[in-house]
């Protein structure tokens, strides 16, 4: 296919996305704002989570099952000695316990344990669908049905610094793998409970965070300095395939 089959706007935005909005609603932001018709994503991120939301504008959207395959990297910060229903701080607080005497090492150690191949239950505030139905839906009605464990692996489970009870960590990854759920089973492990306190995500396949932009930027942008920041689709198609 040539260049002149696409117009401008077929291709990826990087966004820089703020904690609130859903990543939906960052798509019908930029689909109301420039009046496109296709507007997806490779990969939902939290509400309150930050950080790289990779947009497919236009015919791109052909390519959000291969983009959504890439890896993705995440910082954020874990606190121990809480667990809540949704496994991050936006959920009501479980059990609280107190948190042992434990060094930086001691913590790496722990997280060591997760690297590699696993299996991982998803919360289940989540939206993964049971019969067509979200589990977040079913969690808001007090239902907990049985989920099923999904493959993932861990490249990277990095505790960077350490402040009871507060920890920062750095996680490579790869799709469909839930840091809510790492925190609390980090915690789980550790005999104390923990939930996920923060988190931004990087990197997503070859996509940083550094070259996004941020999302209160976009009300300004013109159609044609949009276009100045979308990926064009043949570059996108050659590192899918790549």
């Amino acid at each position: 296919m040539s260049m002149k089959e696409f117009n401008a706007l077929d291709g990826a935005l990087l966004i820089d996305k703020t904690a609130g909005p859903t990543s939906h609603d960052i798509v019908d932001t930029v689909r109301q704002c420039y009046r496109i018709k296709k507007v997806g994503h490779c990969g939902t991120l939290d509400p309150a989570a930050t950080g790289l939301l990779v947009l497919l504008l236009g015919r791109a959207t052909k390519l959000s099952e291969k983009l959504m395959a890439d890896d993705k990297v995440y910082v954020g910060s874990i606190k121990l000695g809480e667990t809540t229903n949704t496994y991050d701080a936006e959920g009501e607080i479980g059990e609280t316990k107190l948190v042992p005497d434990l060094a930086l090492e001691a913590l790496q150690v722990a997280a060591n344990a997760f690297l590699g191949d696993q299996m991982q239950l998803p919360p289940m505030v989540s939206a993964i669908k049971i019969d067509g139905t979200p589990l977040h839906k079913l969690a808001r009605k007090g239902v907990e049905v049985e989920r099923r464990k999904r493959f993932i692996h861990l490249y990277k489970f990095l505790i960077s610094a350490y402040e009871p009870p507060y920890a920062w960590f750095k996680v490579a990854c790869t799709k469909g793998t839930y840091v809510r759920s790492l925190a609390h089973d980090l915690g789980q492990a550790l005999g104390c409970g923990a939930h996920l306190a923060g988190l931004r995500r990087t990197i997503s396949g070859r996509f940083k965070v550094s070259a996004a932009t941020r999302l209160e930027e976009l009300p300004a942008l013109s159609p044609d300095d949009l276009a100045k920041r979308v990926v064009p689709i043949l570059q996108l198609s050659a590192s899918a395939e790549s």
